[in-house]
């Protein structure tokens, strides 16, 4: 489902749950997600009558949004001629065909707006329809509605009474959706909107409600941020927030947002840049009826910076862990819409957003100590199973929610997403508070209890994934093969009260001939991993924490294989063998997440058209420029379907016009993470400076990498070399050009940046040219020489030492 507009869903959701447990008002329709039609909505006819229909199946109430509404952003459009021997009917639900219990309620309330006027007996009948979808009598308008008159909402009210005592073997304690039907074949065209149609118990009458407070807009690139004070009025309906692009000459409305919402994104698109707007804010109470305006605030829109665009997309996806955590627990919920189900390992990526949400100013760090403090009470008393936590808790008893029918215990893969995200944070609180000091030691509680040598299953040689106390090893899944997991073994093996022996690192994590590869993929080769590396989370979970630069193993430099790996995957959807709608240089990133056809692990070898923001944004560090183009696009090309309040959805796909409306704490962790790590390496150097960390990497056999970087996988058709190199004041930069062009010649880091500009676009001769360039002002350290022109493309390693 194309999204239109994402919190008119979550007002769906919470006028038809929330309002329920009142027992006093029960909404069946408000406001379409969609601009076109109504999802949750069913459509009949019967020739010859004629009933306008809306979707390729022709089954969904058409939504007009031209008119305006009784309230909000648009309203059912009821279309119709009514013939002799024909017959029609138009249904509409709450979100989600949820059924209500209307059994105690006494009137049943909508509003009508004829277009061209319609006389009372000419109104449709109506009627209900129980969740098994038995239907009530078809009660006529004509007795409740005098006649219409053109261009004025009217509210209509009928007693629930009438549908209960005639219709005896309908389900009203189950009531799903209320309809409208032929009535008198008049033979004429008709079109009646339909709007806030509800269920209530009383007058339906509401007392007013207070203008919301503390209304702010911030303009971005391509979007504006708005936020409020809540009311917290009882009988509080939900906001409506309207905009102006004539410095307030005029107003139309923007967002219907639910009574629990506070912020508002308004995608303007790219055509939004240097926009000068005005925002006003009003509050609706349960009948729709709303307060005073707000005062106007202004928002602009400007191009922004690379800098800027990092700053944004961090703090957006940190509200997902910081606004949308559990309450009780302060975890992270699985999904957006999970309630109370928290996640192990997406909470760990969690505890770390936190530190970046410190460094960055989205929270104070005495509120990022707070938070910590809740996170640690809440797992030192949640079910562990010989020290582990299970894949999911519930935030509020701390129980485990079983992941599958045999895993309803420990999950060691997500405990050490946890204690990789733990072991950061021990190390960054490290001020002399009472507070701080009490985080440190509940972590070393936490980690120093988790027994990574239970799960070695009596010592098998290799570490199980899972172990449950009512059904032991019955998923029999031992970790081994290159994927996302890699963590698992250095956290058991630098345990310092449960290790696991170092050679685990080769007769189990390695020890599969999945592990090695060694295969060259578009003209790229790959150490280690699947076939064409797989999916990108491979190169981003066990790496939030573990920083894998300048140093290898036996097998590989991992932060080389990462490069290569999102490389790779890069080039998969450059070629795009499949021709998949959307797909390029500038839309890329293959990895799990949810799909059009629920979830799934993408990746070159199992690829549907579904692009993954995640999988290219949490790869910056790897491939920065490439992550930095597909950011902007997804942004400024899309943003209007993949841009809301929490960052970046969760996927979408172009080809089958989908896109998620949903949010996941392991797609949106490393986001955050990871921009974090190319921006200042803060995970990464809190995570290595525990002292557990580096006595274990020596154990396994990882050495020192002085060749640890790689430059971007070229063609070498351009012969550049420097000499001296290493040098440490002066280099000669030696290149040989075949034809006379315009070239780039620079200094990049490790990251992909660029240091020194050395020629820029600037023409140069056909044949053999020397460059003398100054080193002495560049910190020691390897870096890349990168000749670049229209045909050519060419680089070198120059090391520069003190």
């Amino acid at each position: 489902m194309k999204r239109f507009n994402f919190l008119i869903i979550i007002l769906f959701f919470s006028l038809g749950f929330s309002l329920i447990s009142s027992g006093q008002t029960y909404l069946y329709f408000q406001d379409s997600p969609t601009a076109g039609y109504y999802e949750y909505s069913w459509m009949e006819l019967t020739l010859p009558s004629a009933l306008e229909r809306s979707e390729t199946d022709l089954t969904r109430f058409p939504v007009e949004s031209t008119i305006p509404a009784q309230q909000g952003m648009n309203a059912l459009r009821l279309h119709w001629t009514s013939a002799l021997g024909g017959d029609w009917a138009a249904i509409a639900a709450g979100l989600n065909w949820t059924a209500k219990d209307i059994s105690n309620t006494d009137t049943l309330c909508s509003y009508l707006y004829s277009v061209e006027g319609i006389s009372s007996e000419n109104l449709p009948k109506i009627f209900m329809e129980d969740i098994n979808n038995t239907r009530t009598t078809k009660i006529p308008l004509t007795p409740f509605s005098g006649d219409l008159i053109a261009g004025i909402w009217t509210r209509i009210t009928m007693p629930v009474s009438q549908f209960i005592s005639s219709s005896p073997l309908v389900d009203f304690t189950r009531i799903k959706t209320v309809g409208w039907a032929q009535n008198t074949s008049d033979n004429t065209n008709h079109t009646l909107l339909i709007d806030n149609v509800r269920v209530f118990t009383g007058s339906g009458v509401s007392a007013p409600v207070a203008v919301p407070a503390n209304f702010y807009a911030k303009g971005y690139d391509s979007h504006v941020y708005l936020t409020w004070k809540p009311n917290t009025e009882p009988h509080l309906g939900g906001y409506e927030i309207f905009q102006s692009a004539d410095s307030g000459a005029s107003f139309h409305i923007r967002c219907v947002a639910a009574k629990t919402d506070s912020i508002y994104t308004d995608f303007v698109g790219a055509q939004g840049t240097n926009l000068h707007l005005l925002y006003k804010i009003r509050a609706m109470n349960d009948e729709s009826q709303p307060s005073a305006f707000s005062d106007s605030v202004p928002a602009d829109t400007h191009v922004m910076s690379d800098e800027e665009f990092l700053d944004m997309t961090q703090e957006a996806t940190f509200r997902y862990f910081w606004d949308n955590a559990d309450p009780n627990s302060g975890l992270a919920r699985e999904r957006n819409t999970s309630g109370t189900t928290v996640t192990t390992g997406g909470s760990g990526f969690g505890v770390m957003a936190i530190l970046v949400g410190i460094e960055r100013g989205f929270i104070t760090r005495e509120q990022g100590v707070q938070r910590m403090l809740k996170i640690l009470n809440f797992l030192q008393n949640a079910d562990r199973f010989h020290g582990v936590w299970p894949h999911w808790i519930d935030g509020n008893t701390g129980h485990v929610i079983p992941f599958s029918p045999y895993d309803n215990g420990g999950d060691i893969v997500e405990t050490s997403f946890m204690i990789e995200g733990l072991l950061t944070a021990r190390n960054y609180f490290n001020q002399n508070t009472p507070d701080e000091q009490q985080i440190v030691q509940k972590i070393t509680g936490l980690w120093e209890a988790v027994e990574w040598d239970w799960y070695t299953r009596n010592n098998s040689g290799f570490i199980y994934w899972h172990w449950s106390p009512n059904y032991a090893w019955q998923m029999n899944m031992p970790i081994y093969g290159y994927m996302e997991a890699m963590i698992v073994y250095i956290l058991a093996i630098a345990s310092p009260t449960h290790p696991v022996p170092p050679a685990y690192w080769t007769s189990g994590w390695a020890a599969s001939n999945a592990y090695h590869n060694g295969h060259t993929y578009y003209d790229i080769k790959l150490d280690v991993g699947p076939d064409k590396g797989g999916p990108l989370f491979f190169a981003h979970y066990s790496f939030l924490g573990f920083d894998p630069r300048n140093k290898k193993d036996k097998f590989t430099n991992y932060f080389i294989n990462n490069i290569h790996h999102t490389q790779i995957n890069r080039a998969y959807c450059i070629a795009n063998p499949h021709q998949f709608a959307g797909y390029g240089e500038n839309c890329w990133g293959l990895t799990a997440s949810d799909d059009p056809g629920g979830y799934q692990a993408h990746e070159p070898n199992n690829d549907n058209g579904t692009i993954t923001p995640t999988a290219a944004l949490s790869s910056m560090p790897y491939t920065p420029e490439y992550s930095m183009v597909a950011l902007k696009h997804f942004y400024r090309d899309l943003g209007q379907n993949i841009w809301g309040n929490q960052g970046f959805c969760d996927a979408f796909n172009i080809g089958d016009n989908w896109y998620a409306d949903s949010y996941l704490a392991i797609d949106q962790g490393p986001i955050i993470d990871m921009i974090e790590n190319y921006r200042s390496q803060l995970l990464w150097n809190n995570f290595m400076a525990n002292a557990e960390i580096q006595p274990a990497l020596d154990s396994i056999g990882f050495v020192y990498d002085p060749e640890g970087i790689e430059e971007p996988v070229i063609n070498n058709s351009s012969a550049i070399t420097a000499y001296p190199n290493p040098a440490s004041s002066l280099t000669t930069v030696k290149f040989y050009l075949p034809a006379k062009e315009n070239i780039n010649l620079s200094v990049y880091d490790q990251f992909g940046r660029i240091i020194v500009r050395i020629y820029q676009n600037v023409n140069v001769e056909p044949g053999l040219h020397e460059v003398e360039i100054p080193v002495d002002k560049i910190p020691a350290g390897l870096y890349i020489l990168r000749l670049e022109s229209e045909k050519l493309d060419g680089s070198c390693k120059l090391l520069i030492s003190e």
